[in-house]
């Protein structure tokens, strides 16, 4: 009784021992490795004053950059918890010739470097490219334009989102979709209210880190994008560019403003899906 009163209540009892050589351990990595070097980051931009800082992310350039980082990898983020829950469900409902292949080619933009998939992006989409001959006939234009940037963010999410939603919809007990159809309930309901509650918490993380990757994303837009200021720039390469021009914490500013924009955002996205999980509970 007296070592139990005397545990502090911030410590979970537990059979294993050496908590505080891993508790010390984990905030040493994380300080050294996360922590330190978002401190530096959030240090940097204040060197010359609150009026650099305020002037450097209220200039035209780097609000349109922000803008179209954001604006793009939310639209993606969109589009692959749509088309990313779809084929985790393909992959893991139905058997057809070549599913192995398939399974191994989501992967693909995990294993491709950023560079190699901006560059053949480029070749498909550009009006002289396979697809991008095709569309160009129909007035619409992909390659160096901010649909561009779009295409090669849904690239490189796609994967977060099927393979967080895969090992969910593979454990999902179909026992209990069996006992809804014989008692009457249509495949929408079946879809809604037993397989969709099921796998929405890890359907929403897929997307925060889909999201999260096309924020940052830099090798594989670049080259797409265009890159052209006040339209098709986004906010890396801006960054990039300012410490070409020595620009040290006009690029910290900026990146600054991309962290708290994205912590926000994911934030949010935490919270929903721990609401969602405890309403499941």
């Amino acid at each position: 009784m007296t070592r139990q009163a005397d545990r502090p209540v911030w410590k979970a009892p537990s059979p294993l021992p050496g908590f505080s050589l891993s508790l010390g351990f984990t905030i040493a990595y994380l300080s050294l490795f996360v922590l330190i070097p978002l401190t530096a980051l959030a240090i940097r931009p204040w060197e010359n004053g609150l009026d650099s800082v305020i002037a450097a992310v209220a200039s035209p350039r780097a609000q349109a950059a922000l803008r179209l980082s954001f604006v793009a990898a939310t639209v993606a983020a969109v589009v692959n918890a749509v088309m990313g829950g779809l084929l985790a469900w393909v992959l893991t409902r139905y058997d057809f010739p070549g599913k192995r292949l398939a399974d191994a080619v989501i992967d693909l933009p995990f294993a491709l470097p950023t560079a190699v998939a901006g560059i053949a992006l480029t070749a498909l989409y550009a009006q002289n490219g396979p697809i991008g001959g095709l569309l160009a006939p129909l007035g619409v234009k992909i390659a160096y334009t901010p649909f561009g940037v779009v295409v090669a963010m849904i690239f490189v999410g796609l994967p977060f989102v099927v393979r967080s939603v895969q090992p969910v919809l593979q454990d999902l007990d179909r026992e209990v979709e069996a006992a809804a159809e014989t008692l009457g309930a249509t495949p929408l309901q079946r879809a809604t209210r037993i397989i969709l509650p099921a796998v929405l918490p890890a359907l929403l993380s897929g997307v925060g880190l889909a999201f999260a990757r096309g924020v940052g994303e830099y090798g594989s837009v670049i080259f797409i994008a265009g890159n052209m200021p006040l339209r098709s720039e986004i906010a890396p390469l801006l960054i990039v560019t300012q410490l070409e021009q020595f620009d040290y914490a006009g690029a910290a500013t900026i990146g600054m403003a991309m962290l708290i924009l994205s912590f926000l955002i994911l934030l949010g996205f935490n919270r929903l899906q721990g609401l969602i999980a405890r309403r499941g509970a």
